[in-house]
């Protein structure tokens, strides 16, 4: 779905009956993944599969409120897009923060289940892209479930990367490298949805 109709400036708004069923299965899947990267982030003593729970649990908050948003106001698509910006803000310092902590004292994590988690993650995410790639230009709200959706998969190749390298060198450090990766991220994505989330208040 392109950015512009007809060759004006009017975002898609995800008034469509297609995004909708397409995005009640992403939550689905990201709201399944919560509870199994958590469990294996928790078994696996992965630094990097609890940031990707984290993550899908907030993807599976922010998608719902996602679609509350798209028959409502313009004041009240502005606060949900500015609640998401903030809530991935707060997700990726927290991130940053614990994983900090965990520099002082790094515990190599099991790497076989890390790895096996981290795939099934991935190929979660691999279908939410598929699904929302054709909606991936849109309003702030839009373009905030296709970045989530996008930092997801990212942050999955990372994990199954840590895993690799953490089970060669036999060393929790590529685990805290790329919770940081992705704390960085979530961060940067959520600058990037504020800013667009205030251009677009400005306009009305």
């Amino acid at each position: 779905m392109g950015s512009s109709c007809c060759g004006n400036d009017v975002k898609f708004d995800g008034a469509s009956k297609e995004y909708k069923r397409r995005l009640w299965i992403v939550i689905f899947l990201n709201a399944l993944m919560f509870v199994v990267e958590i469990s294996g982030g928790y078994l696996s003593k992965s630094q990097a599969l609890k940031a990707d729970a984290l993550d899908f649990l907030g993807d599976t908050l922010t998608y719902g409120l996602s679609l509350f948003a798209i028959d409502s106001t313009k004041k009240v698509k502005f606060f949900i897009s500015t609640l998401k910006g903030l809530s991935l803000l707060g997700m990726g310092l927290w991130v940053a923060i614990s994983t900090a902590f965990e520099f002082f004292s790094p515990t190599t994590p099991k790497t076989e289940l890390m790895g096996f988690i981290g795939f099934l993650a991935l190929c979660a995410n691999v279908i939410s892209v598929i699904l929302l790639i054709k909606f991936k230009e849109g309003d702030a709200n839009v373009r905030s479930v296709w970045l989530c959706s996008r930092n997801d998969a990212i942050g999955n190749i990372g994990v199954i990367i840590a895993a690799i390298i953490s089970a060669v060198l036999n060393s929790g450090w590529p685990d805290l490298l790329v919770a940081a990766f992705m704390s960085l991220l979530f961060i940067h994505s959520s600058f990037q949805i504020l800013i667009q989330s205030f251009k677009e208040r400005d306009k009305t």
